[in-house]
């Protein structure tokens, strides 16, 4: 393969993030972009070149060898779907459905094809986060506080329960993921919401989240998600372990030992870059560097819906340990599910 056709499925502001990266590879090809809103699809096929589809199928037929799905949390399920029974290699942006079942369903459709996928937690590329596991190794993880402390982005169905999801599922499921990779896996959350949504128009979601984790490994953690403020105020997680603390976020990562404090940066951009260069990579045969493929980010998916449906209901979640298993608390409106 010369060149990797991308197709885009969603045309909003991730979609043209991708379209940037992906343009500025000479071995990518941009074949076109479709949209339920014709207009942003002809906005960002004319900034970034490719030819504006009707619809997926459309697209589809047009044979691109990878499809990127950069929809809203509402919108995921037929898309993927269609991409999968046509055996298209799919990148899929976080979060990955608004529910648990739609999440699982397709994670089957991709298991059973053997469909190479991504998932757009680009924070995982970020250099720091290997320096971080680096200084972990051997030393077991006490505890972990992820938080995500932000304003309501500026897209109409955000605010929604029932389109968005709010900040946990939304938002932090960056958060959750380092907290996975650098803790491992939860087994049991309880959190709580206030109850009063933020200042927006239509607004139903919570405004302030508090969670408490329990790992595995014995480790427990907090989680902290808000969309009150006019501005990020502060979005990463702070690991302890014996002798050592760690601030990771998406500009760098602060370490505390016996030595001292010191500061590494990061590179945000970069991490964003890194990841679709792997997933082209990947599909053109000549790396395999994907490091959260759809399996992978359904994990951080139930956990995410874990702390949304514990805030829900007022009662703990426990989470089960089986990569195919389901939340032992049924998800009902889970009131869960604009990339930041």
């Amino acid at each position: 393969m010369r060149t990797c056709r991308v197709g885009l499925v969603g045309a909003g502001g991730v979609a043209q993030r991708h379209a940037r990266v992906l343009t500025g590879f000479e071995d990518v090809e941009l074949l076109g972009v479709t949209d339920v809103a014709p207009d942003a699809a002809r906005a960002l096929a004319g900034t970034y070149g490719g030819r504006v589809f009707r619809d997926v199928d459309e697209l589809l037929a047009a044979g691109p060898d990878a499809v990127y799905v950069c929809v809203p949390p509402f919108a995921h399920g037929p898309v993927e779907e269609a991409v999968v029974a046509a055996g298209v290699p799919m990148f899929v942006e976080k979060p990955v459905a608004l529910d648990l079942e739609t999440a699982e369903r397709v994670a089957a459709l991709v298991e059973q094809r053997g469909l190479l996928t991504g998932v757009g937690h680009h924070w995982r590329y970020l250099h720091v986060v290997a320096e971080a596991r680096r200084l972990l190794a051997g030393r077991p993880v006490r505890m972990v506080n992820g938080a995500w402390l932000d304003k309501v982005p500026p897209v109409a169905w955000w605010a929604r329960r029932d389109r968005s999801g709010g900040p946990v599922v939304e938002q932090a499921a960056h958060v959750l993921d380092l907290v996975r990779l650098l803790a491992g896996e939860a087994v049991e959350v309880s959190a709580y919401g206030d109850g009063s949504p933020p200042p927006v128009d239509g607004a139903d979601i919570d405004s302030v989240t508090a969670a408490t984790l329990r790992f595995g490994s014995g480790a427990v953690g907090t989680l902290a998600a808000s969309c009150v403020l006019g501005w990020k105020h502060r979005a990463g997680v702070e690991i302890l372990a014996d002798g050592l603390a760690l601030w990771l976020a998406e500009d760098g990562l602060t370490v505390r030992d016996g030595d001292g404090e010191r500061h590494l940066p990061a590179d945000p951009d970069g991490a964003r870059i890194a990841v679709d260069r792997a997933f082209v990579d990947a599909v053109r045969g000549l790396g395999d560097d994907v490091r959260v493929p759809y399996a992978e980010a359904l994990r951080t998916h139930r956990l995410a819906l874990a702390v949304a449906e514990s805030a829900r209901t007022g009662r703990p979640v426990a989470l089960p340990t089986g990569p195919a298993s389901r939340l032992t608390a049924p998800i009902v409106d889970a009131g869960v599910g604009v990339d930041a």
